[in-house]
């Protein structure tokens, strides 16, 4: 195949090689798939793609001036791109996501070991994204309300385009436009909060390693989404992408040397941590009746994910650092935010809140 192929494309030769050999290991993948799993019914790839990616070698990118230039064969002029690579970039991949997008490989340091021997349990939330505590009395809250208004004003304006569209004949010339301005919408309301993901996961590993976890266990919200909380809670439930706030964090994980595992967490966030008492708390607070303890919900579902995960109960931390993933990519973090305000606001140093329970006082650290 690779013979038939060989200088009937405007392309590189190393890149027609590279997609014929994907598309033979998605064959070899498929006949794996339907003698292991016939069940499955899959079928060889058989649709003819408008868009296929293209790729090219580390060998082939060059990296000039803050440029990037992408050969397409002898007697053709090659792609010349406006962008500044990393020195230690290799292949790349030209794809179309609803526009094109040069995705790179870059290689990232591998931990050879674990950072120490320390035990920590992760809480997902829809509110806070992590709550982490380790058994060493260290605790961390990363918040996910960014990417919560980010989702709820994605929602907010595809309802107000998809009343427009309503008014619209189908496939007329007005109602492509607001379909455009649909995917538009979604495709940059999906980017920040990628964006913001992978900042929060980040800011979460980094904790374990400052710390030395060395064993992580993520706990599974799998069955939150059974209760019927009303259409309003319902929809934030929906929209809440816990599998791939797992999936982030399993992957840092592995990065960084540090061995994880997932697991049911039923239970550990109406149950006090002290005495054991069960009810279902309101707001963020948790406040037993039995033995007037008081602290943050979510790090209580953490601290008694220790028994689950461990076999063993750990005291309550007696602070925690609260942790902003970091500014989206917006002008502003607030609409009525005067421009002038802002960029006196964003010459400051960013810091994180570390909530002491004793004394009920909040300091500022840098």
């Amino acid at each position: 195949m690779q013979k038939a192929t060989k200088g009937r494309f405007a392309l590189q030769s190393q890149s027609v090689q590279m997609i014929v050999a994907a598309f033979l290991a998605t064959i070899d993948t498929t006949r794996q798939l339907r003698q292991t799993h016939p069940q499955m019914q899959m079928k060889y790839p058989w649709r003819t793609k408008r868009f296929s990616p293209v790729k090219w070698p580390a060998q082939a990118v060059s990296k000039e001036h803050g440029r990037v230039v992408l050969p397409m064969g002898r007697g053709r002029p090659s792609l010349v791109l406006p962008l500044e690579l990393p020195e230690h970039s290799g292949a790349c991949s030209l794809v179309w996501n609803h526009g094109f997008e040069l995705h790179v490989c870059v290689e990232i340091p591998q931990a050879e070991q674990a950072p120490g021997t320390v035990e920590a349990t992760i809480d997902l939330g829809e509110i806070h994204l992590a709550a982490v505590t380790t058994n060493t009395g260290q605790a961390l809250i990363v918040t996910g309300r960014g990417i919560r208004s980010l989702k709820h004003l994605r929602s907010k304006q595809l309802g107000k385009m998809a009343k427009k569209q309503s008014r619209c004949q189908k496939s007329s010339r007005r109602w492509k436009k607001v379909q455009r301005a649909k995917h538009k919408q979604c495709r940059r309301a999906e980017r920040r909060i990628r964006d913001l993901r992978h900042k929060a996961t980040r800011k979460v590993i980094d904790f374990c390693v400052h710390h030395q976890v060395g064993t992580l266990f993520l706990g599974n919200p799998h069955g939150v989404r059974n209760k019927n909380s009303g259409r309003h809670h319902n929809q934030r439930l929906a929209l809440w992408e816990y599998g791939k706030d797992r999936a982030y964090l399993t992957h840092k994980a592995k990065a960084a040397h540090i061995m994880s595992f997932t697991g049911s967490e039923r239970g550990t966030s109406s149950q006090c941590p002290r005495c054991g008492h069960t009810h279902k708390p309101k707001g963020r607070q948790w406040a037993c009746r039995a033995c007037q303890f008081s602290g943050h919900r979510d790090l209580v579902g953490s601290i008694n994910m220790h028994r689950l995960a461990f076999g063993e109960q750990v005291n309550f931390p007696r602070s925690f650092t609260y942790l902003r993933p970091g500014l989206s990519r917006s002008r502003s973090r607030r609409a009525d935010t005067p421009q002038r305000c802002l960029s006196k606001e964003l010459a400051q140093p960013r810091i994180a809140d570390t909530v002491s329970w004793e004394t009920g006082q909040t300091g500022d650290v840098a």
